[in-house]
């Protein structure tokens, strides 16, 4: 693929293409964030349209692979929940105190339909906040934790 990234001096995202055109302030966004996160990258441009497909991350140049990865992972912010410490109620809204990879936090539950199933027994849980909260296996959380869980399945 012949395309170059670089940050400009106020830290966009600047794509040069191809036919040598530059596109400012460009902004990856993932196709598959959750089952192929390395696999399908769009870059989108400021104007909001594709400007590049990328099939796989790893088939760029190390420079811009690095870039492209350090700005998705600011983007891609989605901290693994470790331990459910307890609800306000078993009914929603309620609110959650959890710990998670990041640190100790709460957040609102609206709906159970919050709560998605993902492959491998993995949930994916959205607060009110719109903060998306990962279990990656929730066979691996303490007891208290999967019996708290399991009252919003």
């Amino acid at each position: 693929m012949n395309i170059r990234i670089e940050r400009d001096a106020f830290g966009r995202l600047v794509l040069t293409d191809a036919d040598g055109e530059q596109h400012v302030g460009i902004v990856p966004v993932r196709a598959f964030p959750l089952t192929a996160p390395d696999h399908g990258i769009s870059l989108v441009g400021s104007d909001g349209r594709e400007q590049v497909w990328v099939d796989r991350i790893d088939d760029l140049p190390a420079g811009t692979r690095t870039l492209l990865q350090e700005d998705l992972a600011a983007r891609d912010f989605a901290p693994t929940l470790l331990k459910l410490h307890r609800v306000s109620s078993f009914g929603v809204p309620s609110n959650w105190y959890i710990a998670t990879d990041r640190g100790e936090t709460s957040f609102v539950l609206k709906a159970e339909e919050d709560i998605r199933r993902l492959e491998g027994g993995a949930l994916l849980i959205g607060s009110a906040q719109g903060v998306q909260f990962r279990i990656a296996d929730v066979k691996a959380l303490d007891r208290a934790s999967r019996k708290l869980l399991e009252r919003f399945l």
